[in-house]
């Protein structure tokens, strides 16, 4: 059984905030559910607090740092791309545990997630911004590097969502580490329409940027 004090502990940590965009007009819910619980399922062994549905259509976790809940929104997107559109906030702050038996949480952590995932919301009806679909906040004090990263990941955003169903296959299996002569194979054209695609599309661009976002504590 978990002590007051255990019950009351606060710790820093990266939080994660996605939801499904557009799902009021998804005509098959259920089918949304059940393809991104499966995703969701993928992430479990990255994280703090797996991923998982709380309310609707919206799902919560935690990771050890920032890197690994961007990483971690990443690889939920490319999962679901050919059918689903997701948002994301992450935060970085003091996670309190209120009831350990419920799982029910709350901390400057959370806030900023929520923060995160609200401007995301708001810039998307923005012209400019429309294709941003990841952002990051942090507890007051806590770090200096927010600027930084959402530079990093609105410009991400941008090359992502350009991308035609192919060239997201391609990136998708570009940061599995696949080579492009596989790539081909499987997608029945050449390694050279591989490289030019990669060189067009920016997704060797891509791959780079996630790699060096994956490092971040």
């Amino acid at each position: 059984m978990a002590t007051m004090k255990d019950i009351n502990s606060s710790r820093l940590r990266a939080t994660l905030i996605g939801d499904v965009v557009g799902s009021r007009s998804v005509a098959d819910r259920a089918g949304v559910h059940r393809l991104m619980n499966q995703a969701l399922r993928d992430l479990a062994g990255q994280a703090l607090d797996p991923p998982a549905f709380t309310v609707g259509d919206e799902f919560q976790g935690a990771f050890t740092g920032v890197g690994l809940a961007i990483d971690a929104a990443l690889s939920l997107r490319l999962a679901v791309a050919s059918e689903i559109d997701v948002r994301f906030g992450i935060g970085w702050g003091d996670v309190t545990m209120l009831d350990e038996t419920a799982g029910i949480q709350d901390g400057p952590g959370w806030w900023a997630a929520r923060e995160a995932i609200e401007w995301t919301a708001s810039a998307q009806r923005q012209p400019g911004l429309a294709l941003v679909r990841t952002s990051f906040r942090a507890a007051a004090d806590t770090r200096t590097d927010v600027d930084a990263i959402n530079a990093a990941l609105i410009c991400r955003d941008q090359l992502l969502g350009s991308l035609d169903d192919r060239s997201t296959r391609i990136v998708k299996a570009l940061l599995s580490n696949r080579t492009k002569k596989d790539i081909a194979a499987a997608e029945g054209i050449s390694p050279s329409a591989v490289s030019q695609r990669s060189g067009r599309d920016g997704l060797d661009l891509i791959v780079v940027a996630s790699e060096y976002l994956r490092d971040v504590p």
